[in-house]
C-alpha cells in the first residue's frame, strides 16, 4: 500500500481543484478548472479532471472533500449550499464512471485529517479545527479519529449561537459565531464602527468612503498591518469573539489541540497570540486545568486534497492495483 496514489479534489463553489497524492501526503500534481453549475455538468467534470490525472499516474481511488452535508457511509451528498447537489449519490455514481473507489468527506473534516497526518495536528489525541473564511467550518477528533456525529453532519462550530438575537445568518438564525469571526464579519465589523463613529478619519475609512464595496477582509488584515486605527479595531472585536468560541468549544470538547485553518488563518499573527490570552480567562475553570494548545494550520490549501486522498486510500483495495492511462483498473472494475 506505501505506493499507492490516490486522488483528492477539493469541489468549491467556484473551482475544483484536483491533486495526485502520494503516501507521505506529497502533492505530486494539480489541475484546477471552474465548477460548473448543473449537477449532470459538474459530475463530468469531475470524470474528466480524474481521467486526466490518471493518464499521467496510476491512481487506486479518489476522495472528495464537499462544503456540505455527507451520509454517514460518506457516499452521498445531502446538501450543498454552494453546490447543485441534493440527495445526490455523487460517489457511488462517479465510482461507477470511474471503475475507482469513491469516499465523499466534509471539506473541514478531510482538513482536519490531513492536519492530522502531515501537519499542525500531528501529535494531537483530540483535536478541534476551526477553519476560517467566508463562514466558519468545523472538525473534531477523538482519540485521532472523525468524529461525524450520528447523521454525518456534526461539527457545526461555525450556528453555535453566541449573540441572541444578534446578526441575520445565511442558515436561518441569528447571531451565529461564524457571523462575528470570519472574512465576512471583519467586514460587517468595520462597517458598524463606521456607524458609529462617521468622522473617523483614518486611510481605511476614507479609501472605504470613495468606494464603499472595496472593503473586504484581506484588505482590512492588510490596514491593519501598516496600524490603521480602524482595521486594529475591527481585528480586536474579530479577535475577542474568536476567543469567546474557542472557550464554549473548549468548555464542550475539552481538546488537546486546536487548529485555526482557512483563509483568515493567513493573518493569525494580527489576532492569535490575544486570542490565546482571551481564552485562558474565559474557559471554565482554567486556573485549575490544563489548556488547549493553539495553533495555526501548515498544509494551507491543499490541505481539503490532500486529506481526501489520504481517507480515499483507506477504502484502496488490498489487491487493487492502480489505473492505466485508459481508464481501467489492473483488478478489472
Amino acid at each position: 500500500m506505501d505506493d499507492i496514489l490516490t486522488v483528492g479534489i477539493d469541489v468549491g463553489g467556484t473551482s475544483i481543484r484536483a491533486s495526485v497524492v502520494d503516501v507521505d501526503g506529497q502533492v505530486l500534481e494539480m489541475i484546477q478548472a471552474p465548477t460548473p453549475q448543473s449537477a449532470r455538468a459538474l459530475e463530468d467534470g469531475l470524470d474528466r479532471v480524474v481521467r486526466e490525472l490518471v493518464t499521467r499516474h496510476e491512481v487506486s481511488a479518489v476522495g472528495l472533500a464537499v462544503a456540505g452535508f455527507i451520509t454517514s457511509d460518506r457516499s452521498s451528498v445531502r446538501f450543498a449550499p454552494h453546490l447543485p447537489w441534493v440527495d445526490a449519490p455523487v460517489g457511488s455514481d462517479l465510482s461507477k464512471r470511474l471503475g475507482l473507489p469513491v469516499v465523499l468527506e466534509h471539506d473541514a473534516n478531510a482538513a482536519a485529517f490531513a492536519e492530522h497526518r502531515f501537519g499542525a495536528a500531528a501529535g494531537g489525541r483530540n483535536v478541534v479545527m476551526v477553519a476560517i473564511g467566508t463562514g466558519i467550518g468545523g472538525a473534531l477528533l477523538i482519540n485521532g479519529e472523525l468524529y461525524r456525529g450520528s447523521h454525518g453532519v456534526a461539527p457545526e462550530l461555525g450556528h453555535i449561537q453566541v449573540v441572541p438575537g444578534g446578526r441575520q445568518c445565511a442558515c436561518g438564525k441569528r447571531g451565529c459565531w461564524e457571523r462575528y469571526c470570519s472574512g465576512t464579519a471583519l467586514v460587517d465589523t468595520a462597517i458598524e464602527l463606521l456607524a458609529a463613529d462617521p468622522a473617523a478619519s483614518t486611510v481605511l475609512a476614507r479609501e472605504v468612503a470613495v468606494d464603499p464595496g472595496s472593503l473586504t477582509g484581506r484588505r482590512i488584515a492588510n490596514a491593519a498591518q501598516d496600524g490603521d486605527p480602524l482595521a486594529l479595531a475591527t481585528i480586536a472585536e474579530f479577535t475577542r469573539w474568536l476567543a469567546v468560541g474557542l472557550a464554549m468549544v473548549g468548555d464542550v470538547y475539552d481538546p488537546d489541540l486546536v487548529v485555526i485553518a482557512g483563509g483568515v488563518a493567513s493573518s493569525a499573527p494580527l489576532f492569535l497570540d490575544d486570542a490565546r490570552e482571551q481564552y485562558a480567562t474565559l474557559l471554565t475553570g482554567a486556573k485549575h486545568r490544563p489548556l488547549a494548545r493553539i495553533r495555526s494550520a501548515q498544509l494551507g490549501e491543499a490541505a481539503g486534497m490532500v486529506g481526501a486522498a489520504a481517507l480515499a486510500r483507506s477504502v484502496v483495495p488490498q489487491d487493487l492495483g492502480g489505473v492505466d492511462g485508459a481508464g481501467t483498473t489492473s483488478a478489472g472494475l
